[in-house]
């Protein structure tokens, strides 16, 4: 009689073992990933002469010069080719990009200028330093910052975002 009790409960066990160790709560489980540094970035030329200009005017009213920061940079394209693929010239989804400097390299401040339709770096920088927010972030205290210069290849017309970092 025992053994055919032991035989009879034998797969209900059998059945509450396998269904206690599965686990279909693996998004629980696992570790949100961290994002990952960006460390290789080409700049173009237009991108190199709006980090110098940028840097001259900050030397000349007496701020220290920005660093580029690869990072930065990429993040900059990524949102650059955003607004071309939207043909608006935006902030949208500054706050994900934001989040992800601080992150990645630890920034405690992270701001943003974007332009468009500018045929020169000079010209683009121009406009910021005569428009009060832009020329505040130009202006504001930061450490590093990264640019991307892109052209729309459907209209020729050239897409700005330069953003600045304190760490």
């Amino acid at each position: 009689m025992k053994t055919s009790l032991l035989r009879a409960l034998m797969p209900v066990a059998l059945m509450f073992t396998m269904i206690s160790c599965s686990s279909n709560d693996t998004e629980d489980s696992t570790p949100t990933a961290k994002p990952q540094l960006v460390q290789d970035f080409s700049y173009n030329t237009d991108e190199l002469q709006l980090a110098d200009l940028i840097n001259q005017y900050r030397v000349s009213i007496g701020l220290n010069p920005l660093e580029l920061i690869n990072h930065v940079s990429y993040k900059s394209e990524e949102h650059t080719q955003y607004m071309i693929a939207k043909k608006s010239v935006n902030h949208d989804l500054f706050a994900e990009r934001s989040e992800n400097i601080i992150e990645v390299l630890g920034a405690v401040k992270v701001n943003e200028n974007v332009a468009y339709n500018f045929m020169t770096s000079a010209s683009a920088l121009n406009a910021w330093l005569n428009s009060p927010g832009h020329k505040a972030n130009i202006e504001g205290n930061f450490t590093h910052f990264g640019i991307s210069i892109k052209v729309d290849p459907d209209t020729g017309k050239k897409y700005y975002t330069n953003i600045f970092i304190k760490k």
